[in-house]
């Protein structure tokens, strides 16, 4: 599913704020970031999907990644993004406040997600990066719409 675990080598992640936290996610499933554009609501939709846009003629589904994490759904502006990223056989918009640096990790700084954190939220966080007086944590894209991956298989 996703690499971040490979004690061999150094990862390079994509970082971003969502829901005015910082997350991470593995810059190899991140096809594209582009500005915030508005998306026409499905019905009878999760939540957290805002909608769809037209992608160079492609429908892409666009989820409020903050109302996904359970940190209340955001209000897009301007500066506010759209991460393109793969999940399983399809791309996915995941709407972000902002992408910030690519970082390089090795396995060692990562740290395991705190037992406290909802089985729900355990399962989305691979481990936490401590960068000077920052936790990031990594999520797994592919875990994020399980709905996705059963459609896709």
């Amino acid at each position: 599913m996703t690499t971040i675990t490979s004690p061999e080598q150094n990862r390079e992640l994509m970082a971003f704020r969502a829901g005015g936290q910082e997350f991470c996610v593995d810059i190899m499933t991140i096809r594209e970031i582009r500005g915030w554009s508005p998306a026409t609501p499905l019905p009878r939709t999760p939540s957290y999907v805002r909608g769809v846009i037209n992608l160079r003629g492609a429908i892409l589904p666009i989820v409020d990644l903050s109302a996904r994490l359970g940190l209340g759904a955001c209000e897009p502006d301007g500066r506010h993004v759209i991460m393109v990223v793969q999940i399983g056989e399809r791309a996915v918009g995941l709407l972000v406040e902002a992408v910030s640096e690519i970082l390089i990790i090795s396995p060692a700084e990562v740290q395991p997600a705190p037992e406290i954190a909802s089985d729900d939220m355990k399962s989305l966080i691979r481990g936490i990066v401590p960068r000077d007086s920052r936790l990031l944590s990594i999520l797994d894209v592919h875990l994020l719409l399980p709905e996705v991956n059963a459609e896709a298989a």
